[in-house]
């Protein structure tokens, strides 16, 4: 696999280089956040650079790590893991708003970067067309196209999601969250399923990273109670009362 690694640190990203090398990746280093955005453009014969994943630390010389990352995602859909001494749950909440898919706070061990890092590109290359979500579900694909809970409607083949009409913009994985427990209000799922489900892992590490998809659910959709945390167990969506 082909990483982009945005790293200002020549020994940090020297010495991560080589492990990552030792584990197969072919690593292209940026130093700053101008060298990552021009690396992720198409050449001059409009090829653009194929990249499994992009490892973004927010700590950049010349610009904001999040706008680098904001920037990014609008030239590529090629999965953003962040790197930053900042582990705050806003500070998480913002980088996904963004349109990062995961969040590693420093200091970090190897093995779970590796980790994050396999778990990312998993998703992606198995990430459904958008028109499996609408036959996924019980009865005809009419019936099951659009879910409406309360105020909020889930279009799960176009994976648009409202509230009271107006378009809530979602990340992919948030989207894939919502869909998962909207398909059965009411129902309790286990943070392992969820995880199983939505992240195609079963990596522990990973539970951090649910909850702070819940609670950027719970403020986009203007809803806290619309995700209900069962303590110990899991996460169940309830249906607002008409």
């Amino acid at each position: 696999m082909r990483l982009l690694l945005v790293e200002d640190d020549d020994h940090v990203a020297a010495a991560l280089s080589a492990i990552l090398a030792k584990h197969g990746f072919a690593v292209t280093h940026a130093r700053n956040g101008e060298e990552a955005l021009q690396a992720v453009l198409p050449t001059a014969q409009g090829e653009r650079p194929s990249y499994g994943v992009i490892l973004l630390d927010l700590g950049l010389p010349d610009q904001d790590g999040y706008q680098v990352c904001a920037r990014i995602r609008k030239l590529t859909a090629t999965p953003v893991i962040m790197v930053t001494a900042r582990g705050d749950v806003r500070s998480r909440i913002h980088g996904l708003n963004l349109g990062a898919d995961d969040y590693v706070v420093k200091p970090y061990d190897t093995g779970e970067l590796l980790a994050r890092i396999h778990a990312v590109s998993r998703r992606r290359a198995a990430a459904p067309a958008p028109a499996d979500d609408g036959a996924s579900g019980t009865g005809s694909a009419a019936e099951a196209a659009v879910l409406h809970l309360g105020a909020v409607a889930v279009e799960l083949p176009t994976r648009r999601v409202s509230v009271d009409g107006e378009p809530v913009a979602l990340t992919r994985k948030e989207f894939d969250l919502l869909a998962l427990l909207a398909r059965r209000p009411g129902v309790v799922f286990r943070r392992e399923q969820i995880i199983s489900d939505v992240w195609q892992t079963s990596w522990e590490g990973t539970g951090r990273t649910l909850e702070v998809h819940v609670a950027s659910l719970r403020s986009k959709l203007r809803m806290p109670a619309l995700i209900e945390t069962v303590r110990g167990v899991g996460y169940r969506l309830v249906v607002p009362a008409a």
